[in-house]
């Protein structure tokens, strides 16, 4: 597996246990102990597959960094799995409707808590479970896997960017607009700005330009953008 999932759990012991867990499992992890520590991680670093964030955080809490995540267009598409020691309905309810996927009431045992990322990762991405391998130039895309790869080396990237790269593979040496990415890669119903598809590019230009392919992402001055190994 090659899922990044950023842990927002304010007592050190209880992420690092976390984390322990979910790279034993495979994932990359990336940690914040407050809302605002995540939020500041989620506009500089590569965004995650998978929010896990903890409902009593100090300053903002799990449900109000779960709706600003869902508000913001760059990352509403992430899913989040909230951990509480709130059990009741009510409860429960409020976390879903602030946009959670996802409810796992502590104590929880690691691995009923990585049944329930596998399930929401599953859900988040349906293309993880179609057993296709996809090949241009050096770099490579197992959809089965959710793994990107150059050389046998990982590439890490964000979920948006994951989409966008396998739109652009399915499509190779073809031309599209901003506009036309849009409808294809974050659907018709959801409204965003032209100039949202250049910042995903750019990210995903970053996450391709330690191994020396970024120009596999061409602006084609005019037109849009194309995706192609031949230069």
């Amino acid at each position: 597996m090659s899922a990044t999932i950023m842990v927002v759990e304010d007592e050190r012991d209880i992420r690092e246990m976390l984390v322990f867990s979910l790279e034993q499992a495979g994932y990359s992890t990336l940690q914040a102990g407050t809302a605002e520590k995540a939020l500041s991680l989620l506009q500089e670093e590569t965004i995650p597959d998978l929010l896990l964030v903890d409902w009593m955080l100090p300053g903002a809490s799990g449900i109000e960094m779960t709706r600003k995540v869902k508000k913001n267009t760059l990352f509403k598409e992430v899913p989040v799995i909230m951990l509480t020691a709130r059990g009741e309905e009510d409860d429960r309810i409020k976390g879903l409707d602030a946009g959670a996927d996802d409810y796992v009431v502590k104590p929880f045992s690691p691995r009923e808590l990585m049944a329930r990322i596998r399930a929401v990762l599953r859900r988040a991405d349906p293309n993880v479970t179609q057993e296709r391998l996809i090949e241009s130039g050096r770099l490579k895309m197992d959809t089965a896997g959710h793994r990107v790869s150059v050389d046998g080396q990982t590439i890490k990237m964000g979920p948006t960017e994951y989409k966008l790269l396998l739109f652009f593979l399915e499509h190779q040496e073809r031309v599209f607009t901003r506009g036309q990415l849009l409808d294809s890669v974050w659907g018709h119903q959801v409204i965003v700005e032209e100039r949202t598809v250049d910042v995903h590019i750019r990210r995903l230009r970053k996450a391709l330009a330690p191994f020396g392919i970024e120009n596999y992402v061409q602006t084609v001055r005019g037109a849009g953008y194309r995706f192609s190994h031949r230069g």
